[in-house]
């Protein structure tokens, strides 16, 4: 099951071509997302959880579906060499995409957030919040059709746009 890969193709309007530094960082050191299944049974979330706290890897932000048979955990994680070989060693079924992490200050912004996409005709296949960030402020992690253009249009309105490096600890 490909969680992470993105199909179809469609005409959209494009900005400028002038990136901000942020944007650019963005191509070199993406946040990655890790789509863990798991059994649905209990505990066994609790395990995973676990098992990346007791080596230090800190989850920044997760979410989790719920099927008949499995779960489906996708989180982001402050170190994901770490995390990735955590999973491998301990039999953990996983796969590992790029997603667009935003920072905002307060919950009003959510709507200019999604407008900043809609503007740019970028579809969001899914989001979560994170669980924690510093100096107060939130952070969405944002599952979309085109992470280029979607980050463009953030940063042209002002939304900070994180990297890896902006969640690792």
């Amino acid at each position: 099951m490909a969680l992470c890969q993105l199909t179809g193709t469609r005409t959209r309007r494009s900005l400028p071509a002038v990136m901000s530094g942020t944007e650019i960082t963005i191509a070199t050191d993406p946040v990655k997302q890790f789509s863990v299944f798991i059994e649905n049974r209990v505990g066994r979330l609790f395990d995973l959880v676990a098992l990346l706290t007791a080596h230090n890897v800190h989850i920044m932000a997760m979410t989790t579906i719920d099927t008949t048979d499995t779960a489906i955990d996708r989180m982001v994680v402050d170190d994901p060499d770490r995390a990735r070989e955590l999973l491998a060693a301990n039999n953990f079924a996983f796969s590992e995409c790029d997603v667009l992490a935003v920072e905002f200050a307060e919950e009003s912004q959510l709507k200019h957030i999604l407008g900043a996409l809609l503007a740019v005709e970028v579809n969001i296949h899914y989001a979560y919040a994170f669980v924690v960030r510093p100096e107060g402020k939130s952070a969405l992690a944002l599952n979309v059709e085109d992470t280029d253009l979607a980050a463009q249009s953030l940063n042209s309105r002002g939304f900070r746009v994180l990297t890896q490096r902006d969640i690792s600890r």
